[in-house]
């Protein structure tokens, strides 16, 4: 099992890969709306469509992925 698909079974909902400053933009806005934020450096096999100008310099990008927050159950 990839690392994408242990994300993703775990609930995770992979959105975009950016680099900054739009990353923290995005980041913000997503928790903001109430989703808990994971990031995961950017992986060109786990991309489609033009990557070429990402594959250059990969450590620039990170992909977000997000979920909603577990609520907590008082009893």
């Amino acid at each position: 099992m990839t690392p994408e698909e242990k994300l993703i079974q775990q609930g995770w909902t992979k959105q975009a890969t950016y680099d900054e400053p739009r990353l923290s933009e995005m980041v913000e806005m997503y928790e903001e709306i109430g989703l808990q934020v994971h990031l995961e450096p950017f992986n060109p096999e786990n991309e489609e469509g033009c990557t070429g100008c990402m594959h250059l310099m990969p450590d620039m990008f990170k992909t977000i992925y997000t979920r909603k927050k577990k609520s907590l159950r008082i009893k």
